[in-house]
């Protein structure tokens, strides 16, 4: 009996011990890449990937400079290869494009990966602008025809803010019809700069987020 404690005890050590070893969460180096935009996708732009490791294993690929949202956990935007070829191309003539993804949670101290879900962002227009658990960003309606400006808290359902803009115009990352937004603190507040349009601010506090005073809360 007493060896079946000590074995037992030994067990719990090991577990407990391997439990709580640290990971390694890394990022390759930069690697140039070119991203296929528009409907035809005839167009290019020069992005920068870098693969994105943890304990020396690769998990994703990665593309834009990654934000810190606490000391332990960072996000990153995603990138992919999608296999271009068609059903009757012979198979060693595999062709990979490059293309934009969402944006992923990193954990430091777990190494667990997760895709974020930012409502209403599209991945071929959506440019995010973060501060602290904050993602702003202009983002499009299901069917793509409608423009809206979108501010969401990691962890939360829904947006804190969310107004349509008016028509999407179809252009693509990074020729929006939106800048990427712009931040200021003290107080927390989130500038949108629409193409078509007035720019206005909205307040950020907690979990609520309003349009300011000054700025113009008229729909288009």
């Amino acid at each position: 009996m007493r060896t079946l404690q000590v074995a037992g005890v030994v067990l719990l050590s090991m577990l407990a011990n391997a439990a709580s070893k640290p990971h390694i969460v890394a990022f390759g180096s930069p690697q140039p890449a070119k991203l296929h935009v528009g409907a035809t996708e005839e167009k290019t732009i020069d992005i920068t990937v870098r693969a994105l490791y943890v304990d020396t294993k690769l998990k994703e690929f990665t593309t834009g400079k990654p934000h810190d949202v606490t000391d332990r956990e960072f996000v990153v935007r995603r990138a992919f290869r999608v296999n271009d070829a068609l059903p009757d191309d012979p198979r060693k003539s595999a062709k990979w494009l490059w293309q934009l993804g969402g944006w992923l949670l990193v954990d430091r101290g777990s190494g667990k990966i997760t895709q974020l879900k930012l409502p209403d962002f599209n991945p071929f227009y959506s440019e995010v602008s973060w501060y602290r658990d904050y993602a702003a960003y202009c983002g499009t309606t299901g069917n793509g025809e409608r423009l809206l400006a979108v501010v969401a808290q990691l962890g939360a359902r829904k947006p804190l803010y969310r107004k349509e803009l008016g028509k999407a115009n179809g252009g693509d990352f990074p020729d929006s019809d939106c800048a990427a937004p712009h931040w200021d603190r003290k107080p927390a507040r989130v500038t949108f700069q629409p193409k078509a349009g007035e720019s206005f601010t909205v307040n950020v506090s907690g979990h609520v987020a309003d349009v300011t005073a000054e700025s113009s809360a008229e729909d288009p």
